[in-house]
């Protein structure tokens, strides 16, 4: 080969290299070294791997929808759902949680809690619903029914379905899809005039508002007229000083003026003739002011009001309630007032924590009043902005790595060829000498990139230790935006939401025991767990020391503080009269885990009332009993034990059961060792005729995802030395086998559950 030759193959191996085709050339040079490419993907795996390992570690152990399971799916329009409130007066409710009269023994719902019909609801009965929304009330007799829109998840448009309660709003049995169209239908006003009852449905996509009867109510169903050739939205009427009101919006209106406009007709009958009011519209300019209805205008103390939707930073993003002034005919007048309603501060976590946008209520015959309100956890559109986000997360670490691999190339590529240099001597002639000002180019561009590689190289030497920073610093990154790529695109709405039984919610109470000592670490407690969806009130049992006042917590639930006059273990179990769930959830302060997991234990304590559910097992075994860690369970894949420094039980049966005659010799020796009191309720329950009707089965264990002990960064924690921490719970259990008999025979293993949550 001549040297020319030698040039240009050498001169195109190195153009080869710098614009990445080098895998596909086989350089035969000595000094050649690790390839930009190789580079690259392997850091493409790593990428690949870390985000992987990302999602079975994190995301998989959060709360996702079956995959087998049609309905619930992610709606860029919401995940609404239904909850219903009580109250001496509409403009004063509380929820259905805070009522001591609504349980359901068979649910272990203790109290029932919102929401009480989701899309969950209706999809297990064979009617796939993305969401529910816009509910509204019809009382007949002692029955109560709702009618709401169902988004369906096969034809993604809504229809009216109904449900029904026959115990005051406590339980509802969904009855069917009760009105559907060939076009979307919302906002079932329901109502009843001179015995007949009708519906009134948005339906805008026809273009008119329509009037139908029910001729086989609640199912069935017949267009009576059409009122209006208007496409009005959200349409609600009232009969009020000798005329029927009808107050809408004109969903044809341009921009924001879709939410922000409202229009009222007036009639005799609500049958029609419908005429406009003088002033119509009324309002067509702020979105945020509540123009558009968020539900039935309701009369309370002689006066009118009106619940509007407030759209101002997203779609129905609250419910605004006037008091009506002046209604005529040429003339309206309405004020704000306080609808008297808290908004949660719980987040996504919470089923209505980031918007509520309908209002529906009415006045039973005892004089109470009753009301139903729609919420959702997530913003308008967060489908869509999660994909979003998540595509660009995913992008930018992809272009990361591709720069760090062009930069890697750059610093460990082999120095230009001599040969290639050749062609570009101005004495020699060759392929580019026929194009002087090209050869030109190229030989400056060469010249200057060859500069750069070193001046870059000389700053920035991978193996020094600034050019090794450099590159660790854009490695995790690009590392942490695959890990914010896989949650937002696969980790769902980021909402740690409670787990229903039998189609119900409940509340439990938390109890922890403390002293000033662990302050710190409390208010670190309460922050976090207050959060948590099911968790009502957080009981604070403080035996040592001057007690804080609650006002000091950041609490998303009411804190109590329960000062105890002697210090000792006991007090972690004493009956408290002022607990009003059954559930609590017994959680030592220095230990903190996801709500996740502990809404897992709360569903799976909800299946299994009468024992001990929680999340550290131990088994307890040999002869004489010994008290070993989790790990010899683990090993010998069985446990029979369960730790109630984080563990649910009925607090009726567990607490009068502990302090109960027959257990106090056991309190006795728990306070004279301050230790044990966890050993001791699980012999109590054991050798209890209430919870030992499942074949001897007194315990459960769920799996956290991840839990940390928060004890180790203090000096203040009891079981610091865990050599006489161990012996003292060996005595103990020695101690309780006397006093009580055994621990149940029956060891239970691990991961036998369907749902895997406990392995």
């Amino acid at each position: 080969m001549g040297e020319k030759e030698k040039g240009v193959k050498g001169c195109g191996a190195f153009l080869a290299h710098k614009i990445g085709w080098a895998p596909l050339v086989r350089l035969s040079m000595a000094n050649s070294r690790p390839h930009p490419v190789s580079f690259l993907l392997g850091s493409l795996i790593v990428s690949l791997l870390v985000g992987s390992a990302y999602y079975w570690i994190i995301v998989a152990s959060f709360l996702k929808p079956d995959p087998g399971f049609v309905g619930c799916r992610p709606d860029s329009e919401g995940s609404w759902s239904i909850g219903i409130y009580y109250g001496k007066s509409p403009l004063s409710l509380s929820p259905i949680e805070l009522q001591q009269n609504r349980i359901n023994a068979n649910s272990s719902a203790w109290p029932v809690a919102n929401p009480v019909l989701t899309c969950k609801t209706l999809s297990v009965v064979g009617y796939p619903s993305n969401f529910v929304a816009d509910p509204f009330l019809y009382v007949q007799d002692n029955n109560l029914y709702m009618f709401f829109e169902s988004k369906s998840t096969l034809t993604m448009k809504g229809d009216i379905g109904v449900a029904r309660s026959t115990d005051q709003g406590a339980t509802w049995e969904f009855l069917g899809i009760a009105l559907t169209e060939n076009w979307h239908l919302s906002y079932p006003f329901v109502f009843n005039y001179q015995n007949q009852i009708y519906m009134m449905p948005e339906g805008n996509k026809k273009g008119e508002l329509r009037l139908y009867r029910a001729t086989k109510f609640p199912l069935e169903w017949k267009l009576e007229k059409v009122l209006i050739k208007k496409p009005l939205i959200d349409a609600s009427m009232v009969q009020y000083d000798g005329f029927y009101w009808l107050f809408a919006s004109d969903f044809t209106r341009p921009g924001t003026e879709k939410n922000a406009e409202l229009e009222i007709w007036y009639s005799r009958s609500p049958l029609g003739p419908w005429l406009q009011h003088k002033k119509n519209p009324i309002y067509k300019a702020d979105k945020s002011l509540g123009a558009r209805n968020a539900g039935r205008l309701f009369i309370y103390g002689g006066s009118l009001y009106r619940p509007g939707q407030d759209c101002g930073s997203t779609y129905g993003k609250r419910v605004r309630l006037y008091k009506v002034e002046k209604l005529t005919k040429d003339e309206y007048k309405e004020v704000p007032v306080e609808l008297g309603f808290e908004m949660p501060r719980k987040g996504r976590n919470a089923w209505n924590g980031n918007r509520y946008h309908h209002f529906d209520a009415q006045q039973l015959q005892s004089g109470d009043w009753i009301a139903v309100m729609d919420g959702d956890r997530v913003p308008s559109g967060d489908v869509t902005w999660r994909f979003l986000i998540g595509c660009f997360c995913f992008s930018f670490a992809v272009s990361m790595t591709a720069f760090l691999g062009f930069i890697r190339g750059i610093l460990k590529s082999v120095s230009t060829s001599s040969y290639c240099l050749v062609l570009f001597r101005r004495n020699e002639s060759g392929t580019f000498r026929s194009y002087p000002r090209f050869n030109l180019k190229w030989r400056k561009f060469f010249n200057g990139a060859y500069k750069s590689r070193y001046c870059l190289r000389e700053k920035m030497n991978p193996n020094s230790w600034l050019g090794m920073l450099v590159f660790c610093i854009f490695s995790l990154v690009g590392l942490a935006f695959v890990c914010m790529g896989v949650q937002f695109l696969y980790g769902g709405n980021g909402a740690e939401q409670a787990y229903s039984y039998k189609g119900q919610y409940s509340k439990f109470t938390m109890v922890t025991m403390t002293y000033k000592a662990r302050l710190w670490n409390l208010k670190l407690y309460v922050k976090h767990y207050s959060r948590c969806e099911s968790v009502q009130e957080i009981v604070v049992v403080w035996n040592k020391g001057a007690p804080p006042d609650p006002s000091e917590f950041d609490s998303a639930v009411p804190v109590r503080i329960r000062v105890e006059k002697v210090n000792s273990l006991n007090n972690r179990f004493k009956p408290d009269l002022l607990i009003k769930t059954r559930a609590v959830f017994e959680l030592d302060d220095d230990i903190m885990m996801t709500c996740n997991d502990v809404e897992k234990g709360f569903r799976v304590w909800r299946e299994n009332p009468k024992k001990i559910v929680g999340f550290y097992p131990r088994l307890i075994d040999g002869d004489p009993l010994l008290y070993r860690n989790e790990r010899y369970a683990r090993g010998k894949n069985r446990y029979n034990l369960i730790l109630t420094g984080a563990a649910f039980m009925d607090s009726q049966f567990a607490f009068n059961r502990y302090w109960s005659e027959e257990a106090r010799e056991g309190r006795d020796f728990v306070h004279k060792n301050f230790n044990c009191e966890d050993l001791l309720m699980n012999f109590l329950y054991a050798n209890s005729s209430y919870s030992n009707s499942d074949y001897g089965r007194t315990v459960e264990y769920v799996h956290p995802a991840w839990a940390i002990d928060t004890s180790k960064l203090s000096s203040a924690a009891i079981s610091r030395n865990t050599q006489k921490h161990y012996d003292i719970r060996t005595k103990c259990l020695a101690k309780f086998k006397e006093i009580y008999g055994p621990l149940p025979i029956e060891k239970l293993e691990f991961g036998t559950r369907q749902d895997k949550w406990d392995k």
